[in-house]
């Protein structure tokens, strides 16, 4: 099998791409390495990437055929700006980044993290994981951005993302879509204040956080 056999395709990346890149470019720190959390097929990742240079884009995953999809679809596109995928699990207590011998924070510094439609289908300790290694390694004023549907004010906002929650908890007790209150309390105990949410397709919200500055994050 060819790097390029391993391509993986997932149909929502097509349809919210476009959206989603109208914001990161709008929001995003204008130099900097992006750190994607939970990049899946890579689509995303080698999308993205071009139209976000002289930004780096470093996508994650904890999966292993994910990662070698991440892989194949760089190597398809050749994107120059776009690092090979780390092994990167939310949950762990200190990520593969933030290790010493890891020498991308000395010389392009992670400026934000981008994480596209996972704490809905995860269980809640990777949105406490998620939110942990922001407030760890975001430099003050860096930029969390999130994904997905989510609830507002305890309640659907849409038909279609309560029968949508309702079959994630069928596959998986602990998985669902959140309540937004809820992200947005965990995110404020790390430090992550709400900046901005977005109105996106298909009644999903670009959630947008950033780094207090009233403590200065060193790598």
């Amino acid at each position: 099998m060819t790097s390029q056999d391993a391509r993986q395709y997932a149909p929502a990346t097509q349809r919210n791409s476009e959206p989603i890149i109208e914001v990161l470019l709008q929001v995003l720190p204008e130099s900097g390495t992006i750190l994607e959390i939970a990049s899946g097929t890579g689509e995303h990742a080698v999308f993205f990437a071009p139209k976000l240079s002289p930004r780096s884009w470093l996508p994650t995953d904890a999966n292993p055929q994910l990662r070698a999809s991440i892989t194949a679809w760089a190597e398809h596109f050749g994107c120059y700006n776009l690092y090979p995928p780390l092994e990167l699990d939310v949950r762990e207590p200190v990520w593969a980044v933030e290790n010493p011998a890891f020498d991308l924070l000395n010389r392009e510094p992670i400026v934000a993290i981008v994480n596209i439609n996972m704490i809905h289908i995860s269980p809640w300790s990777a949105c406490l994981g998620l939110m942990a290694g922001a407030g760890r390694i975001l430099p003050a004023g860096g930029i969390l951005y999130l994904y997905g549907p989510f609830k507002q004010d305890g309640e659907h906002t849409a038909a279609s993302n309560a029968a949508f929650d309702k079959s994630l908890r069928a596959q998986n007790s602990e998985w669902g879509v959140r309540n937004l209150d809820d992200v947005v309390a965990v995110a404020s105990a790390q430090n992550l204040t709400l900046k901005q949410t977005y109105q996106m397709p298909a009644n999903n919200l670009s959630v947008v956080f950033e780094r207090s500055t009233n403590e200065y994050k060193k790598y």
